[in-house]
């Protein structure tokens, strides 16, 4: 089910991008007390109280004349449109503005929940004039200091009681799946030809995402359903052409599929948006084939082309070298009919659980092979691992200390998984735990 969306809206620099870090946990976004540095939309997952949500970072709404303006403002509208709850955000610095009282009427017209807040109330003097912003009609403002993260659980718990609520979807057993990649990678055609070679279609069904529809269909006695992003638009204007919008559309197909097919166009080859939207794909724990499109229009190919290519996608593809590439074309179906077992196989190893005493011994036999570290002369001892979770696999190591399990360590125990078991399209998880 795709996850409940908040959107962080407001005039430039009242600091929109240091909420978004904070709820995130990280530095994302760039901050800098300038206002219009943030130009685009930027997405990511948050959590509170044990609830999922993704988060959209937007430019500042200005309806001034300043360059940048109007397509700020049009980035914004675009979130506000996908976001099921808006926080606005102002600033206690400089009071309610005119700015401030535009965004509001945007956000009258919006017709969603809003949550307002008002920012750099950085000590109790300044929450004296937070009475101000009644006048912007949404309620009780509630006061936030982004720098030191004081209210910020207040206004998450509001959040959280604004989202609407979901019922339990139906149960399916079907594996979910999704195309995306940027606009004109071939992404609607290869739908139209996966459906031409696997005929045998159940049903069209609603999908949980908005104006969104799900197909249907059995290929090899297993059950598929295609969740579809092109259904998704904004009411009144479609925004094809910002890519930035089809960014938007494929992380809520992403939050809905168990195995994501990267699409990349084989002519234009590889750009900086499919890394991003990959990215999300990855970090979400997702499945992922990446699927070379219109390889038949590639000129002058010979027995070097396609290895270059592949070699090409793992240079900058670093992050997913678990993942299968297969070269296609949807106009010719070339190696079409292979995607659905793939898909299969990708499915079956993200739900793959191996045993603890099977796990043990191969950590006995990855210690001999590389002893584990010394970090300011104390050494990283691992005593036992087991798994957790799946979708995706999930490993717990117990350690004497966490802190002592290095990245490159920790990638060094995760090959070792994957040369003994099948893991090939799904990421793996490993988690440090002291024991106790």
């Amino acid at each position: 089910m795709s996850l409940p969306t908040l959107a962080i809206v407001g005039r430039p620099n009242v600091g929109k991008s240091t909420i978004f870090n904070r709820i995130l946990g990280e530095r994302v976004s760039i901050v800098e007390d300038t206002p219009g540095v943030t130009r685009d939309r930027i997405y990511g997952r948050g959590e509170w109280l044990g609830q999922e949500f993704a988060v959209i970072d937007t430019g500042g709404i200005d309806l001034g004349d300043e360059p940048f303006l109007s397509q700020i403002k049009d980035q914004a509208e675009i979130a506000i449109d996908e976001a099921d709850v808006i926080l606005f955000l102002t600033s206690i610095e400089g009071g309610v503005t005119d700015a401030d009282q535009q965004v509001a009427q945007i956000l009258y017209r919006a017709d969603k929940p809003v949550v307002l807040a008002v920012n750099k109330v950085d000590n109790p003097e300044r929450r004296q004039d937070i009475y101000d912003f009644y006048s912007l009609g949404f309620g009780d403002p509630l006061p936030l200091s982004g720098v030191h993260g004081i209210g910020l659980g207040d206004v998450l718990d509001a959040v959280l009681a604004a989202f609407p609520k979901t019922g339990t979807e139906a149960e399916d057993d079907s594996i979910k799946f999704s195309f995306i990649g940027r606009p004109n990678v071939g992404k609607s055609s290869l739908v139209n030809a996966m459906l031409g070679e696997n005929r045998v279609i159940v049903s069209p069904i609603e999908g949980t995402t908005r104006d969104a529809i799900d197909t249907k269909f059995t290929a090899n006695g297993q059950e598929f359903t295609m969740i579809d992003t092109a259904g998704i638009r904004k009411r009144g204007k479609v925004y094809e052409s910002t890519e930035k919008y089809a960014v938007m559309r494929a992380l809520r197909a992403v939050d809905r599929s168990d195995v994501v097919l990267v699409v990349l166009n084989a002519e234009e080859g590889i750009r900086e948006q499919d890394k991003k939207v990959a990215g999300y794909a990855h970090e979400a724990g997702r499945g992922i084939i990446l699927v070379v499109n219109k390889w038949d229009l590639v000129p002058d190919k010979d027995n070097h082309t396609l290895q270059e290519f592949t070699d090409h996608i793992r240079q900058e593809f670093a992050y997913l070298d678990y993942a299968p590439i297969v070269f296609v074309s949807a106009k010719t179906k070339q190696r079409l009919g292979n995607l659905p077992a793939m898909i299969g196989t990708v499915s079956e190893n993200q739900n793959r659980r191996i045993q603890s005493a099977v796990l043990n011994d191969v950590l006995v036999d990855a210690l001999a092979v590389t002893p584990t570290p010394t970090i300011n002369g104390k050494r990283l001892r691992i005593y036992y691992m087991t798994q957790v979770a799946v979708l995706p696999p999930t490993f717990v190591v117990f350690v004497n200390d966490p802190d002592l399990l290095h990245f490159s360590y920790e990638r060094f125990l995760i090959n070792q998984l994957r040369k003994t078991f099948d893991f090939s399209g799904t990421p793996i998880h490993l988690i440090a735990r002291k024991r106790k």
